[in-house]
């Protein structure tokens, strides 16, 4: 994993989009040695002015006059999920590497164009999915590779967390299928199913219901659940609430035939494993220990506030893609595994139309 200070060339950041997250990666930019935010852009003039007095950089209310300039060298897009794919492909053509927020775009269609401009152009692109960087998460997955959890059977992932009335009444765009391209799923709970596939395999189909029951003025769900069949012939579910007053945990729970895990807001809470005997008999009578650090201390989650949300993965994050650019690699959360986690909700959200499973395309 990316570590401080171990980029030697200084890179240049420019954000597009000021909302609630932007502050999220202006602070980690400005804590990564040898990286530093040169300008921001909205279109609305209060907030980029806003954001740049705070952080000392320009501001532009037209992003495409920022990204001319010959001094960024990566470009974060933080805007509505609906405006990432040709925001990303302009800059990409403008020479600039690009980090978008999750979703990395509402369509599979411009999501793979933007892939294409990237590729085209010779940039990287990443996707925001920092809680691949978590430390439960790296601890799982690596059990998982090596084979210490045996054959995957279950895995189950809940996102019951709580949005105000007010939240979806703050920007027009919220809550609508144009630019949020979904609800609870694609805007909470998608780095969640990210991690539900990342660990568990790819997925093979999904069957599903969404519903809109507490919230007014909005086209997306507001609750949803589904069931998933996994490639490996493993099972699972996926839970994803807006709802759920005031906000409670966020849950991934993974179990195989020699171990489980269970990830609650992105820490490790439960981690068992089977022992083998004296003749090589994996044994799971007698003692059991769980493995888990669980003084482990909670950071912010966004169950119920959004602005609360810990930004320490989104630094290291940011960092492998400085170093993915140095060392000339892919970045570790490119735009192939940004697309895994929108075919799969895009999959959950056509299941709830016709009612019927939905296989994803290889």
């Amino acid at each position: 994993m990316p570590h401080a200070n171990t980029q030697t060339k200084e890179m240049r950041f420019a954000l597009i989009g000021c909302g609630s997250i932007s502050a999220t990666h202006a602070e980690q930019i400005n804590a990564i040695p040898n990286a530093r935010l040169v300008a921001v852009a909205d279109v609305e003039e209060d907030r980029a002015k806003a954001l740049a007095d705070k952080y000392c950089t320009d501001f532009y209310t037209d992003y495409h006059e920022m990204i001319q300039r010959d001094d960024i060298d990566i470009v974060n897009i933080l805007t509505p999920s609906g405006m990432h794919a040709d925001m990303a492909i302009h800059a990409a053509r403008a020479g600039k590497h690009v980090i978008t927020e999750k979703p990395m775009d509402i369509s599979i269609h411009k999501a793979k164009e933007m892939i294409k401009a990237c590729r085209d152009a010779g940039v990287k692109l990443s996707v925001i999915s920092q809680h691949r960087f978590d430390t439960a998460t790296i601890q799982v997955k690596k059990e998982v590779e090596a084979g210490n959890f045996g054959s995957m059977i279950l895995g189950e992932c809940a996102v019951n967390w709580y949005r105000t009335q007010e939240y979806y009444d703050s920007g027009e765009w919220r809550g609508t299928w144009a630019l949020d391209g979904g609800g609870a799923l694609m805007n909470q709970s998608i780095h969640t199913i990210d991690l539900l596939q990342y660990l568990m395999g790819p997925v093979e189909s999904v069957f599903a219901r969404t519903a809109t029951l507490a919230h007014e003025r909005m086209e997306v769900e507001d609750v949803a659940v589904a069931t998933v069949t996994f490639k490996n012939g493993a099972l699972g579910t996926i839970v994803g609430t807006t709802s759920a007053f005031p906000g409670f945990s966020c849950r991934l729970e993974v179990f195989g035939t020699k171990g489980s895990a269970v990830i609650e807001n992105d820490r490790l809470t439960h981690h068992f494993q089977k022992t083998q005997d004296s003749k090589g008999e994996w044994y799971s009578g007698g003692k059991v220990e769980n493995l888990a650090n669980t003084e482990q201390t909670d950071s912010g989650t966004g169950a119920s506030d959004p602005t609360a949300i810990f930004g320490g993965a989104h630094r290291i994050q940011i960092e492998d893609m400085m170093m993915a650019i140095e060392e000339d690699r892919e970045p570790l959360v490119n735009g192939e595994e940004g697309l895994k986690p929108l075919e799969i909700i895009l999959a959950i959200y056509e299941s709830a139309r016709t009612g019927k499973p939905i296989t994803l395309a290889d």
